[in-house]
């Protein structure tokens, strides 16, 4: 008999014994350990509890099941009715190291606070634990369960999923090797914006000291905005919006009414943006959990302490398009009243079509959504954390593939394959443009190493963002290189346009007028990501 690929081992946990896998290198995978207790029955819809000690070695080789939702994700469990337990964590841990704890850090997943699961392969953290990294990552609440507005029950639950993770993180992760006084947030599109949520909340504080944000979503909702929402669902579940009536749909209803009301918010949105881009799930400024925008809370000093580390992608929006979930504006009048309904001046519009002055009117449409939603903003963050006194590094992901009939542009979502080191994993291929090159595998080994040397000593390789420069890290092959913001075209049609989240933005109340009528239907091979649906 040949010998087995990996072997048993035990840790021991605050909440009992696990046992998880070691793979001949010495890499330990350990996954689904539960960090707070089933969020149902009479624990729904409420801050998450304690998970129950358990006796015995628990198994701890698969992953556990994920929050409710529909969508269907490449190599990842989907969620099926019944499934409760779904606050779990996995670790990733090298050898011990002879020099001591190492640092961790702390994976969340994007998915437009609607969907999504740390089990996706391009999400494995076995690459980076080579590179002396422990990698925990977890499940949250998502989606209605995790992100809708409920009368009589706090908002941003699945917020306070991660911070009890985060707390499992300090009480247990000494025993994979882990030092708890030297963890990183790291998270991409809704986990970059979970990532700077953290940076501001109070519940957060002490619990890391170092983020890293890839692609950062200007997306927030105020109490009343959340609650129009919230109108919507019940009304789709049929049940009162209230507390009581909530609570008497099934998660299963409720996903299955917010589908339908993300389906519908095209051509009747509630705010301005859902006309182009249907996202029915935010974190709320509810003034407890989230009192502001980190943008604005960044700005005023509040997370000085924890250095940052941002990254977005060139062309953000081009994949959004590609997979269907954004609508389609051709024409010139519709990139105007697009850029009206989002309160973009006209300048901008003009200064894109200055820089693509022969790109049609459609490339120019996503250029600006993907600058307005993650580009803009997530330059923003370094810019004001490091002029509030925080130390911060901006990066720009350029990598493109061109080839025959498609290839993969620098948009969303391609740079984690890159920064995970799993270019093979399942479905990489369609967010990186086929099979990796010699000069892809060069580009990740940069990329993975800049994120494991920031979470062990805050230092990714580059200058750092000044109050008087911004350095950005450009990736790309066959060679990255440092670019000054100063000299960009693009971030100069920014200069003064205010992308601070209102604390209540009016409510829309009728679709914007001047776009086609359905939403693009082009899919990824494979059906990648679930149509209508984002990985923000």
């Amino acid at each position: 008999m040949g010998e087995q690929p990996w072997v048993e081992t035990e840790f021991q946990t605050a909440g009992g014994t696990v046992r998880g896998r070691r793979s001949p290198d010495g890499i330990t995978a350990v996954l689904g350990i539960p960090y707070a207790a089933a969020p149902f029955g009479a624990h729904r819809f409420r801050p998450p509890r304690p998970a129950a000690r358990w006796s015995g070695s628990r198994d701890c080789t698969v992953f556990g099941p994920v929050a409710p939702q529909s969508a269907e994700l490449p190599g990842a469990p989907v969620w099926r009715p019944g499934d409760e337990e779904v606050l779990t964590a996995n670790v990733w841990a090298p050898p011990p190291s002879e020099a001591g704890p190492l640092p961790v850090l702390f994976w969340i997943h994007g998915g437009a606070y609607t969907f999504g699961s740390s089990a996706q392969p391009d999400f494995d953290g076995t690459a980076l634990a080579r590179a002396g990294v422990v990698v925990v990552s977890c499940n949250y609440r998502v989606g209605f369960e995790g992100f809708g507005h409920v009368p009589g029950f706090p908002d941003n639950r699945g917020l306070l999923d991660q911070v009890a993770a985060l707390r499992w993180v300090r009480e247990n992760i000494a025993a994979f090797g882990g030092d708890p006084g030297n963890v990183t947030v790291a998270g991409h599109s809704a986990g970059a914006g979970s990532a700077a949520c953290l940076m501001v909340m109070e519940q957060a504080r002490g619990l890391f000291r170092r983020a890293v944000a890839h692609s950062v979503p200007h997306g927030f909702f105020g109490v009343e905005v959340a609650a129009a929402i919230t109108s919507r669902i019940a009304a789709e579940a049929g049940v009162p919006a209230t507390g009581a009536g909530l609570l008497s749909a099934s998660p299963q209803a409720l996903v299955a009414a917010s589908d339908k009301v993300a389906e519908r918010c095209g051509d009747d949105p509630v705010t301005a943006v859902q006309a182009f881009d249907p996202v029915v799930f935010q974190p709320v400024l509810d003034g407890e959990v989230l009192p502001v925008d980190p943008l604005a809370a960044l700005a005023s000093g509040r997370a000085r302490e924890v250095d940052l580390l941002v990254c977005h992608t060139l062309e953000e929006y081009w994949f959004l398009h590609e997979v269907g979930a954004v609508r389609e504006v051709t024409s010139e009048p519709g990139l105007a009243n697009f850029a009206e309904a989002l309160s973009l001046p006209g300048r901008l519009v003009d200064g894109y079509r200055a820089l693509m002055p022969d790109a049609p009117a459609q490339d120019r449409y996503l250029a600006i959504f993907g600058d307005a939603v993650f580009g803009e903003y997530s330059s923003r963050l370094a810019e004001h954390h490091a002029r509030a006194g925080g130390r911060a590094y901006l990066a720009r992901f350029a990598r493109r593939r061109p080839r025959p009939g498609g290839g993969a542009r620098p948009w969303h979502t391609a740079d984690i394959p890159f920064a995970f080191g799993n270019l093979d994993a399942a479905g990489a291929d369609f967010l990186i443009g086929g099979a990796p090159d010699a000069q892809d595998r060069a580009l990740s080994r940069r990329m993975l190493r800049a994120w494991a040397d920031f979470a062990a000593c805050g230092d990714p390789g580059w200058p750092a963002v000044t109050a008087d420069v911004t350095t950005v890290r450009v990736w790309a092959v066959p060679d990255d290189h440092l670019s000054d913001d100063a000299a960009s075209a693009v971030r100069a049609l920014w200069r003064g346009v205010p992308l601070e989240a209102a604390p209540d933005p009016e409510p829309v109340p009728a679709p914007v007028p001047g776009l086609t009528p359905e939403l693009t239907t082009t899919s990824s091979p494979s059906d990648t990501f679930p149509a209508r649906r984002t990985s923000k």
